[in-house]
Parts: C-alpha cells; sequence; structure tokens
C-alpha cells in the first residue's frame, strides 16, 4: 500500500508536467508566483507549482530521486507507524512542497517578475527523512558514494550558501526548507526516532 502512493505522486506529476509542458498558459497559472499568491488570493499555487517542471530533465531528476528513496522511507513509516503511514507520508510530501515554498512567498511576496516550480523542496523532504532514518546508509552525491549524513550536511550547506549567492534561477531555499522540514516532521512524528539517529553512531 504504501508504495502505491508514490506510484500515484509520481504519475499525478507526470500527467501535470506533460499538460503545463502543452500549455504555457497552464504553466504560468500553476507554477509559484508569489505576487499573485498575496495579490490574488491564488493560494492554490503552493501545490501546483509542486507537481509541474521547467522541461524533461527538471522533471526526470526529481523523479528519480524521489522513487530512488521513497520505497525506503515508506518501509520505514510502515514499520513504525503502521495503518497510518500512508497518511503520515502525504504529509511528509505535500506538508515539504508548502513548507519548502514559505521562505520564497516571504521573500517575494512583492516581486511580480519572480516565478518558481518543480517538486524538489517536496522531493528534499523524502530525501532528509531518508537521512535522519538512515544516517549511515550510502547516498550518491554528484555519483561519488558518501553517507547520508556527510551528503546531507554537504547539501544543506550548499542549498544555504546558493540561496545566499542566487542568480542562477534555482530556489535553493526550496532545497534548503524542505530538507529541514523532512527531519523535523519524521522526528516530531515519533520523539523517539532521535535516539534511534544518535545510537547508529555509536
Amino acid at each position: 500500500m504504501g508504495f502505491d502512493i508514490s506510484l500515484v505522486i509520481i504519475v499525478l506529476t507526470v500527467a501535470a508536467s506533460l499538460a503545463a509542458f502543452q500549455s504555457t498558459d497552464l504553466m504560468n497559472r500553476w507554477m509559484m508566483n508569489p505576487y499573485a499568491v498575496k495579490h490574488g488570493n491564488q493560494w492554490y499555487r503552493f501545490i501546483t507549482s509542486g507537481f509541474i517542471h521547467a522541461n524533461w530533465m527538471h522533471l526526470l531528476f526529481n523523479l528519480l530521486v524521489f522513487f530512488s528513496f521513497s520505497a525506503t522511507v515508506l518501509s520505514f513509516y510502515d514499520y513504525h507507524f503502521g495503518v497510518k503511514s500512508t497518511w503520515y507520508f502525504v504529509m511528509l510530501y505535500l506538508g515539504g512542497m508548502i513548507i519548502s515554498d514559505l521562505p520564497t512567498y516571504i521573500k517575494h511576496q512583492n516581486h511580480s517578475w519572480y516565478n518558481s516550480l518543480g517538486a524538489s523542496g517536496a522531493v528534499s523532504s523524502v530525501l532528509f527523512a531518508f537521512v535522519f532514518l538512515n544516517p549511515l546508509g550510502t547516498i550518491y552525491f554528484y555519483f561519488l558514494p558518501m553517507p547520508g549524513i556527510v551528503m546531507g550536511v554537504l547539501y544543506l550547506g550548499y542549498s544555504w550558501y546558493m540561496a545566499k549567492q542566487g542568480g542562477d534561477n534555482i530556489n535553493h531555499d526550496a532545497h534548503f526548507y524542505g530538507a529541514v522540514y523532512g527531519v523535523l516532521y519524521t522526528f516530531l512524528l515519533k520523539p523517539s526516532l532521535g535516539l534511534d539517529f544518535i545510537q547508529q553512531f555509536f
């Protein structure tokens, strides 16, 4: 059942992205534009922007990362939360989608020119839930194998630095805050997992 929900997310993401690829008007109406959210009350953009992508490469990269880690996170959730695991996973994903865009909304709510889109914030939530649950598991970071906790520190540092630099048309804030949400959300679901995290290093 848990794996099914990841397939549902993938199918919805592919379908929404394909629709946006075929219609510039649809893409403009669904992407995150903080100005339109604030001044047009278009709050739905917090969700729709997370299901559409700029191009095939953007889409495939996010889906590859999501597919690589979602099954493991779901198996952990199944073990710890039983029948609630699917619902909790949905909230991990959608919560990461929304929370990761809040700093962007606050920063750019009066900038009509700013737009962003993609599932990166939600995917970062799933990826960092994996890091929290299995910090010594191997992750490939730019094709280099390393423990998840090492990748996590490098990823957060890189995202924070690049968010400060700006100018590369990538929403690094969404990556950073999505990652933080993935850890905090999973911890708050079951605080004893924090002790499990620490014990894996000893």
